[in-house]
């Protein structure tokens, strides 16, 4: 049996590897600068829209590169924890714990620094909503 189809997959590798490495290298630099310029971190008054009515909870959210993290409050769920990922102009969050089967599933588009809007997903419970964030002004 021959080592020369192994000898040049190897060569192939050395040579293409470190392409693929430059180029991904070179592509997550501006996504994080991106990400950056863009800091979701913040108190944020949310309406969320479904078929019995509108809900306003509070949601706090903390950025920390591409991963979002905080808390989703309102007087029919009480406090609950998120947490998320942000790629490029989209957003998208969970909602844990809590004594509800229910998870609201939010997935969403950033508008500007300081909106957002998209849609909620009720997993365990079917059905849907709508939803808007506007981020609340420093005092």
């Amino acid at each position: 049996m021959s080592t020369r189809p192994l000898r040049t997959l190897a060569l192939l590798l050395n040579v293409v590897a470190p392409f693929g490495t430059l180029t991904a290298q070179a592509a997550k630099p501006a996504t994080t600068a991106a990400t950056a310029a863009r800091d979701l971190s913040g108190t944020w008054d949310f309406a969320v829209v479904t078929e019995n009515g509108t809900g306003t909870p509070t949601v706090v959210l903390k950025q920390e590169g591409t991963k979002v993290s905080g808390t989703y409050e309102s007087g029919r769920m009480g406090v609950r924890t998120l947490k998320g990922t942000i790629a490029g102009d989209s957003i998208a969050f969970a909602l844990e714990g809590g004594e509800s089967p229910v998870t609201l599933v939010f997935r969403g588009a950033i508008r500007s620094a300081n909106d957002l809007s998209g849609v909620v997903e009720f997993v365990g419970m079917g059905g849907g909503a709508t939803f808007t964030g506007t981020r609340r002004r420093a005092p």
